[in-house]
């Protein structure tokens, strides 16, 4: 995933189906263009990984998620650089939402800044009780969110609660977030991550039809974006390619079999 003279900042790793991305640069795990385009590179590989059916998230150590961009960074590049680091985390971003697998992340800590745009760019959302707040608040550096920030909360949130939001920079609770929408659950500290694996798991064969999570997935992420006509042009698209799989075969032969059991292979 990176040359012998780059630190590694992102590790990758499959596990029953699961692909594990971890951001690793302590103490906050901040990102800089050099773990950007290790999380681009893990995020290409999950995506051709035939083993990986859910992609989960997650942040080294207890303390940190991820506190987003290193402030030092910016603060020693040019202005040119800063757009070109900006551009190129978007992209990031948004090939992350666009993955035809679920993401999940896994909310271990403090979720701040560049690293709640990274949550905000995952499907689903899971928090540890009590290891940290979640919030957008870059305008006490003079900057907006620029990595997906601005649009993914106004996206997420009534448009009035998002500037409330980003322009006040308040930070919040995980309880609080939750109760927003912005989180989907929260796992007490005891066997979190055992919990987040479990949970995602869930959705593998041969418990869940991996490929139609993905384009259900899809439907969503990109049907939102376009004129309603449009969106059902991609949900029906999306839906052939489901019938010509192995698991629609499955799970309709079980249906009219009156099968409790569904084998789903992921095909």
């Amino acid at each position: 995933m990176t040359t012998t003279s780059e630190r590694i900042l992102v590790n990758y790793a499959v596990t029953d189906g699961v692909a594990v991305i971890e951001l690793s640069n302590a103490p906050a795990n901040t990102y800089s263009y050099e773990m950007m385009r290790q999380l681009d590179e893990a995020i290409l590989q999950a995506r051709f990984d035939e083993n990986a059916h859910v992609i989960v998230i997650r942040g080294a150590g207890e303390r940190f998620f991820c506190a987003g961009a290193e402030i030092s960074m910016l603060n020693s590049v040019s202005p040119t650089y800063k757009y070109y680091f900006c551009l190129h985390a978007n992209e990031t971003l948004t090939r992350l939402e666009q993955t035809p697998k679920l993401v999940i992340a896994a909310l271990n800590g403090h979720t701040v800044g560049g690293g709640l745009e990274i949550a905000l760019a995952c499907d689903i959302r899971i928090a540890r009780r009590g290891a940290g707040q979640v919030g957008l608040p870059e305008i006490n550096l003079g900057v907006l969110p620029g990595t997906g920030g601005t649009q993914r909360m106004a996206r997420a949130l009534p448009k009035n609660k998002a500037i409330e939001y980003m322009t006040e920079g308040k930070l919040m609770s995980f309880e609080e977030a939750q109760d927003l929408g912005l989180i989907n659950y929260i796992y007490d500290s005891e066997g979190y991550w055992e919990k987040v694996l479990e949970y995602a798991k869930t959705f593998c064969p041969p418990n869940k039809a991996s490929r139609t999570v993905g384009r259900i997935k899809r439907s969503v992420q990109s049907g939102s974006e376009v004129a309603f006509s449009e969106a059902l042009a991609i949900e029906r698209e999306l839906q052939q390619l489901c019938f010509q799989s192995e698991d629609a075969k499955e799970g309709i032969s079980a249906y009219i079999e009156k099968r409790k059991e569904r084998n789903f292979t992921g095909r």
